[in-house]
């Protein structure tokens, strides 16, 4: 898992549309089985961008989600330590996966605060077809994110990019499609430890 963390994000971190963002969202991995992210967490934050992880809370039954900034004042405490992180002393959640506190220092993403959103998944088709979870996290933020965009029409640019990462079980070979509903939404890209794709919608 650990070689494969490495390649896709040396990948994602050439990309022109990851060079070119000001703000990434990106989840923070379970404790085993998940592509790793932290030192993907280290070097957004190590170039200066503006960083956004996961908060689900406690209500795992709603199903929502949240993207918190990560304040510049954690980043300042803990980025520079050796073997230290942001989120060392962020309580954690059923999943064993750190999040952010509940106060005023953390801020929640609104529509536009995020240029490129790095999407895990248990699967994904070259199409851009994703299968998550099931619950429908992602599906949801994304809504929230975009909804503004999808009323009007004349926007150019639709914020936050999707940009998924798939370790190599879970790319699907070019003819399997991964069965989609009305309220589920492609990736705009894929990137896995030998390829990058980008889907055309």
């Amino acid at each position: 898992i650990s070689s494969q963390s490495y390649n896709i994000f040396e990948r994602l971190f050439q990309l022109p549309e990851y060079q070119a963002a000001s703000s990434v969202g990106l989840f923070l991995s379970m404790p085993e089985g998940e592509i790793k992210t932290n030192e993907a967490c280290r070097r957004v934050l190590n170039e200066g961008k503006t960083l956004f992880v996961p908060r689900v809370g406690l209500d795992f039954e709603q199903c929502d989600m949240e993207l918190i900034r990560v304040p510049s004042t954690d980043v300042d405490s803990h980025l520079n330590e050796e073997g230290d992180m942001f989120y060392s002393n962020w309580p954690k959640n059923k999943w064993n996966i750190p999040e952010a506190p509940i106060n005023e220092r953390y801020t929640s993403a609104a529509p536009g605060d995020i240029d490129l959103l790095v999407v895990p998944g248990l699967g994904f088709d070259k199409s851009g077809g994703r299968l998550g979870q099931g619950k429908g996290y992602y599906d949801r933020f994304i809504h929230k994110m975009r909804s503004n965009q999808e009323a009007d029409k004349k926007e150019v640019e639709t914020k936050p990019l999707l940009v998924a990462v798939a370790m190599e079980p879970s790319l699907l070979e070019a003819e399997v499609a991964i069965p989609m509903m009305d309220h589920d939404f492609r990736m705009d890209m894929i990137i896995s430890p030998n390829e990058s794709i980008t889907v055309k919608n």
